[in-house]
């Protein structure tokens, strides 16, 4: 892995230990997720191969990512303090973004220390055209996951501050 690689793969599990501790719910808690995977999604995937069973290896680790993201999303806590929502991931939310974040970056490390035969060996027994079919479906598990968990945060901190007091702020609503 290059050290462009191992920064963006640590900056991602890190938001999620950012919010271990409690904090306000603010555009950033939404921007610095979506920033880094739209760095990661530029940065490598190319194109979307649709040969042999490309898709079907990128639906299959696009759909973890989204389970992933919206039980993460889930799993953290929102609440209302002093007119403004607070947000605190649970250890069930930080064990589910770091597995995910985390089988990623051992596939790689894997694939780089001798794994890479066996992914060969498997990707020719299940019609999987190459390379590039994996390092999109990785992407988009990735980009899945945060979409899909910073979505499921937006609703439920939409619904939250709605139920609670209309005198939150909703994002996306002027106070």
């Amino acid at each position: 892995m290059t050290t462009t690689e191992w920064i963006t793969d640590i900056a991602l599990v890190l938001v999620v230990f950012r919010q271990l501790r409690e904090g306000r719910l603010d555009g950033r808690t939404f921007l610095i997720p979506l920033g880094i995977v739209a760095f990661v999604a530029y940065s490598y995937l190319d194109s979307v191969p649709t040969g042999g069973n490309d898709l079907v290896l990128i639906a299959a680790l696009a759909a973890v990512g989204a389970v992933l993201g919206v039980a993460g999303g889930v799993y953290t806590r929102i609440r209302a303090l002093d007119g403004h929502l607070m947000i605190k991931a649970g250890a069930v939310s930080a064990l589910l973004w770091v597995l995910g974040m985390g089988a990623r970056m051992g596939f790689q490390v894997w694939v780089e220390h001798g794994g890479a035969d066996d992914v060969a060996r498997f990707s020719i027994a299940h019609h999987i055209t190459g390379d590039q079919a994996w390092v999109a479906a990785f992407v988009l598990m990735a980009v899945t996951e945060v979409v899909t968990r910073v979505g499921t945060l937006y609703l439920r901190s939409r619904s939250r501050a709605r139920t609670v007091s209309p005198t939150v702020p909703v994002l996306g609503r002027a106070a």
